[in-house]
């Protein structure tokens, strides 16, 4: 099972970010181009032909972060999306973010098959 066929779990609070190895090894599963940013959120720069397939994939990544009651922040701008992801309510990261940023990737493959 790939990270982006599991499903978020709400985060309640109270529970401990991730530790640094687990951290690590989940980071190694996304595709390329996550990484840490210098808060320990993860970001990734997305990266298109115009601002309309930017907010159209900002607009996918916000359907399906409401649809898993996760949800990101996300920056578009002309070409370009970032998505940074973390669970606010522990200023960390769980296992959910990863989740999160998997089926980010799911949905930038439609316009990455379009591009090529």
């Amino acid at each position: 099972m790939s990270l982006a066929d599991n499903k978020c779990i709400p985060c309640r609070g109270g529970v401990p970010p991730l530790p640094a190895e687990r951290t690590q090894a989940l980071l190694k599963e996304l595709g390329r181009g996550w990484a840490l940013n210098n808060d320990g959120h993860l970001e990734r720069l997305y990266t298109f032909k115009d601002f309309a397939q930017s907010l159209a994939f900002a607009n996918k990544v916000g359907a399906v972060a409401e649809a898993e009651g996760h949800h990101p922040d996300l920056y578009v701008a002309w070409g370009k999306c970032k998505v940074e992801i973390w669970t606010h309510k522990i200023s960390g990261l769980t296992e959910s973010d990863f989740y999160l940023a998997a089926k980010a990737d799911r949905e930038f493959e439609s316009f990455r098959a379009v591009a090529g």
